[in-house]
């Protein structure tokens, strides 16, 4: 399993085009409160967590650990980007080439749809394939959830295998910043 914890962190905050991915601060918890207490959000999550248990949970400042990302478009938070350490017992994890780190995503849904996802995980990925230059990262998303898996195509992950967990089907992809011999 990567260990991020060896990981520079939080690094400099990383521009794109229209975005900003930095270290999560105070003035994020309302975000990351309203993310994990949508109902769309959480479609293909579980379902949105109650509010009262997310204000009780999320700490002053959330995800303050290497490998969490907080999207800003305009000084504003729209979602969030995780890189963390796969657990080795969960299904989907049946080959060792397949990784140990997952990405994953969580936008407001009034940011859905303008390709900020796309912008953000790029990023995100070549900041980590810069930081730990040839380890795979892994994303697993319900093959019910189209956008997911339209991102995950567009990201270039390429599907490993499906297999059933919480009652629906997902799908489990890997991406190799390693390019293979030509």
């Amino acid at each position: 399993m990567t260990d991020l914890r060896r990981l520079a962190w939080p690094p400099a905050p990383i521009d794109t085009e229209r975005l900003v991915l930095r270290e999560s601060e105070a003035r994020d918890r309302a975000g990351v409160i309203e993310l994990n207490a949508s109902p769309e959000v959480g479609t293909y999550l579980g379902g949105p967590r109650p509010r009262d248990e997310l204000e009780r949970a999320v700490p002053e400042v959330p995800g303050r650990r290497p490998g969490f990302f907080v999207v800003e478009l305009d000084g504003a938070m729209i979602g969030t980007i995780q890189l963390d350490p796969r657990d080795p017992e969960r299904p989907g994890y049946r080959r060792p080439e397949a990784g140990g780190t997952e990405l994953g995503y969580l936008f407001l849904p009034e940011a859905w749809g303008y390709g900020y996802a796309t912008e953000a995980c790029t990023a995100a990925l070549d900041w980590f394939a810069g930081a730990l230059p040839g380890e795979p990262v892994v994303l697993c998303t319900q093959t019910a959830n189209v956008r997911s898996m339209h991102l995950a195509a567009k990201l270039g992950f390429t599907e490993v295998e499906r297999y059933e967990e919480w009652g629906a089907e997902q799908w489990f992809g890997v991406r190799s910043s390693v390019t293979p011999p030509a």
